[in-house]
């Protein structure tokens, strides 16, 4: 169940997720307690990082046949490979799924999910780079929810997870299609955006090849708009003053009202300033902060990233 932000308390960040359909920071607090989903759009984001430290971000489980769940680590420790300790990552049976299509360790639980429908879809971001993607049909509103994408379509419907991804593998090949898009990308794309019609322009011509080539592969398409969630309404309309926000959020005080929400990327306001700032919120994943509202972010006299 989500909540509004505690406005105290110490946690490791496991970043932002939409599993719930809100942007949320999802929050470890002292082992043994069960995780925060603390929603950030309208409030205030008022923290400290402890440390210059990684933590682990604990593991994924199956919480029944069709659904996963995040799960803590029960020592937060350091973390090590991957943003998980030793013992999360030995745990953690979900891990095998991004190469479950080609051999290796399958546990009976990700067998079991994976034989469940799956989706393809297509998602384009602020500059136009489109990538290809599939979720799971639990996933099949929060998968793209959390990319930060401003224009996205779901291509076909598998009947599981082996099949789509040989698909997504075909599809990325003969469209010269990335399969993942970095967040630091992202965010910069964000930064420039002044309209919205070459972002959309730039997803149908895809779409269009897309369709011709699973018309080619006898894979029926299903070609259903997806509806991008209100939350990011601010971010996805083109504004004469935007700013990237000029200070880590790995270091340091930070006081943020968060006004949007587009995958991780925020969009927020500063303590006595009508700036609205761009900033990934993604970054504090594995850090440990202390919430309270004493914090506020330093001051810094920055340009707008449009002019």
């Amino acid at each position: 169940m989500d909540q509004s932000l505690p406005t105290s308390g110490t946690y490791v960040c496991h970043g932002i997720t939409w599993a719930n359909g809100a942007p949320c920071l999802l929050l470890a607090p002292p082992p043994g307690k069960p995780l925060l989903h603390a929603q950030v759009v309208g409030g205030r984001l008022a923290y400290q990082v402890n440390d210059a430290g990684r933590w682990c971000t604990g593991r994924y489980r199956f919480a029944d046949r069709v659904r996963v769940e995040a799960v803590a680590c029960p020592d937060q420790a350091p973390a090590e490979t991957g943003g998980q300790c030793a013992a999360c990552t030995a745990r953690d049976e979900f891990r095998f799924a991004h190469q479950f299509h080609s051999g290796g360790h399958v546990p009976d639980a990700l067998a079991a999910y994976m034989a469940q429908p799956h989706w393809l879809y297509l998602a384009t971001f602020a500059d136009g780079t489109t990538k290809v993607g599939t979720a799971a049909e639990p996933r099949k509103r929060s998968r793209l929810d959390e990319q930060g994408a401003l224009a996205a379509t779901y291509l076909a419907k598998s009947p599981d997870g082996r099949t789509v991804r040989f698909v997504e593998d075909a599809l990325s090949r003969r469209l010269d299609l990335t399969q993942t898009v970095r967040a630091a990308a992202k965010l910069k794309a964000l930064a420039a955006l002044r309209d919205l019609a070459p972002v959309r322009a730039a997803h149908q011509q895809h779409l269009d090849r897309a369709a011709e080539a699973l018309s080619e592969m006898s894979i029926p398409a299903v070609l259903e708009p997806w509806a991008p969630p209100a939350e990011g309404d601010l971010l996805r309309a083109p504004v004469t003053e935007r700013a990237l926000y000029p200070h880590d959020l790995r270091k340091g005080e930070h006081g943020l009202t968060v006004l949007a929400c587009v995958g991780s990327q925020g969009l927020a306001t500063l303590d006595g300033d009508d700036l609205p700032y761009l900033l990934d919120l993604g970054v504090l994943k594995g850090h440990r902060i202390t919430l309270g509202p004493q914090f506020s972010s330093p001051a810094a006299a920055v340009q707008s990233a449009l002019f």
